[in-house]
């Protein structure tokens, strides 16, 4: 065999291996899915080691289901099992340690199963997003359907309860100094979602109202409920409409945009809005997903996944209304900066806010 040969015959074993690789994580991310939404980690989490029986019993799910999901969560090296020899309905498993924070603690940081929730909905109008592909038309945001808000909404809890109003805003010292002050601050947060970014923001600041924005009326619905389990109906409101034509009166001392500007079709007039927002002495700060700079296959970045949520949602979200800017999104710093100057602003700065997720741009006036 010439060394061109072997190199050839190398280089496809390798592939070959990765994509039977990415298969087996795949059926674990939707295996995770299955753990999360039926209760079967939370059960394990506070039983410790326990048989198929057990768990269909205490979920009031199917013992042969459960049966068959305990012993893939097992081999997937996910769950433990006690004595793999046993007979299969007296075997026990249990949740390591170690996984359960990932796994069950909604409050964590390191919680991670909605991930599995939100890729469901991110691939559920698959078939739309492959017509799409043909015709150069988009895919609505909510032919996405609950899974996609619930597991965004569910994945972005824990960051903008704990590190919003603790780490992100501190950090830009008059944002924080003025947001502490009196009169009250008030806060214009565009593209809230669940609403949790509003409720980190009023939590984190006893004295601020905020106003958050979103065009999708079940992210409304769950929003308006998030506030009003939080207690904070008297200072946080939800407004559903379109970002480029919020009619709010301001000025406001804060405008933000948390993980969207990305999917608009048009970020231009959004951008004008929320300089509309903040009139001549408030602040706008977006943010957005922590990408590379420029295009490159050696990305130190979260460029690889960023590019698996634009195609499949993102990029479709955006061009599902015309005329479209077709962001994506890998929106690189250079992108927004040519979004912002059309929209009026002076420049855009990158904060020294450190995050493996996000970036955190200061729109300059």
């Amino acid at each position: 065999m010439t060394d061109q040969s072997r190199s050839h015959s190398e280089g496809r074993d390798l592939f070959s291996k990765r994509l039977l690789d990415s298969a087996r994580a795949t059926f674990d991310m939707f295996a995770i899915y299955l753990g999360d939404q039926l209760g079967w980690y939370r059960t394990l989490a506070d039983s410790g080691w326990i048989t198929s029986t057990q768990l269909a019993e205490q979920t009031r799910t199917s013992e042969r289901y459960a049966r068959e999901w305990l012993e893939q969560q097992s081999v997937s090296g996910i769950l433990e099992v006690e004595d793999e020899t046993a007979d299969a309905t007296s075997r026990r498993f249990r949740i390591p340690a170690a996984h359960v924070e990932v796994l069950v603690d909604e409050d964590s940081l390191s919680f991670l199963a909605p991930m599995t929730q939100l890729l469901s909905g991110a691939l559920h109008p698959l078939s739309d997003v492959l017509e799409a592909y043909r015709t150069g038309q988009g895919v609505p945001y909510e032919a996405y359907g609950a899974n996609l808000r619930a597991g965004q909404a569910r994945m972005n809890r824990p960051m903008y309860l704990k590190l919003l109003g603790s780490r992100w805003l501190p950090a830009i010292a008059d944002v924080h100094e003025r947001l502490r002050a009196d009169p009250p601050a008030c806060i214009a947060d565009i593209g809230c979602g669940a609403g949790w970014s509003c409720i980190g923001m009023a939590k984190a600041y006893a004295n601020v109202r905020v106003d958050g924005f979103d065009l999708d009326a079940p992210s409304v619905e769950l929003a308006i409920r998030n506030v009003q389990d939080a207690s904070l109906a008297d200072r946080v409101h939800i407004h559903q409409c379109d970002a480029r034509e919020a009619a709010v009166d301001g000025p406001f001392d804060l405008v933000t945009a948390f993980e969207c500007i990305h999917d608009m079709p048009d970020p231009v007039r959004v951008l004008s809005t929320m300089r509309r927002l903040a009139g001549e002495t408030g602040v706008v700060l977006v943010v957005d997903e922590r990408v590379s700079h420029t295009f490159t296959t050696q990305s130190e970045e979260m460029d690889p996944m960023m590019y698996g949520w634009s195609l499949f949602h993102c990029l479709p979200v955006g061009m599902a209304d015309r005329p479209s800017a077709a962001t994506g999104t890998v929106m690189r710093a250079d992108t927004l900066r040519v979004y912002a100057l059309q929209a009026g602003f002076r420049d855009v700065g990158v904060l020294p806010i450190k995050n493996p997720l996000f970036r955190f741009y200061r729109l300059q006036m």
